[in-house]
């Protein structure tokens, strides 16, 4: 059975997560410590809330030196969720600036819809997708996703850039990819039904 590591810094929305990786066949590991990610199989970091405080969790619990080394030292497979995936950028502007990951360059800015659009952008969104990867095996080119947050992440080259939404005018990077094994979504595949199963099905057989 294959074993999915889900990174417990104090800003996840970890039950979803860990029963829809189990209700797909896997074995779910929820853990805050560091020695765990070094042995993990694959890595999924969700999230919720505000950046600077998520970097400094990360960070102070050695997770983020120890989820380099895995993907980076391991070729193990990594998927980031909302926050998480916001967490894969040089920077956020959210509170000032903060560095984050960095291992997809660009930077995480507040949303600007336009006139009669709001934020937070809650709700369910078609993403467009803009070039094949094995995360969206098997999902239709332009399918709904359940999107909830308010800053956004933005890529600072397209080849990295798997899918796009909107919130009103603002068109924004709903999925990332880099090399083979680093994924990130905004949206919430634990959340989005038969579509967003099927992204975390993909993910486990990667």
């Amino acid at each position: 059975m294959k074993t999915v590591t889900i990174v417990d810094y104090g800003l996840c929305n970890l039950d979803s997560v860990r029963r829809a990786v189990e209700e797909l066949g896997a074995s779910a590991l929820v853990t805050d410590r560091a020695v765990d990610v070094d042995g993990a199989e694959r890595l999924i970091l969700p999230g919720v809330g505000a950046y600077p405080d998520a970097m400094r969790n990360l960070r102070r619990q050695g997770l983020d030196r120890a989820m380099g080394e895995a993907v980076f030292g391991r070729d193990v497979p990594f998927l980031g969720i909302c926050l998480g995936m916001q967490l894969l950028a040089s920077k956020s502007l959210e509170g000032g600036s903060t560095e984050g990951l960095g291992w997809i360059d660009g930077d995480v800015r507040l949303l600007e819809p336009g006139p009669g659009a709001r934020v937070p952008h809650v709700g369910w969104n078609d993403v467009v997708l803009e070039r094949a990867s094995p995360l969206f095996r098997g999902v239709a080119a332009a399918q709904d996703f359940y999107f909830v947050h308010s800053y956004a992440f933005r890529p600072a080259s397209d080849e990295t850039v798997v899918g796009r939404t909107w919130c009103g005018a603002d068109a924004f990077a709903a999925a990332v990819q880099r090399d083979d094994r680093i994924f990130g979504v905004q949206f919430h595949p634990e959340k989005s039904q038969r579509a967003g199963f099927q992204i975390v099905k993909n993910f486990l057989e990667l």
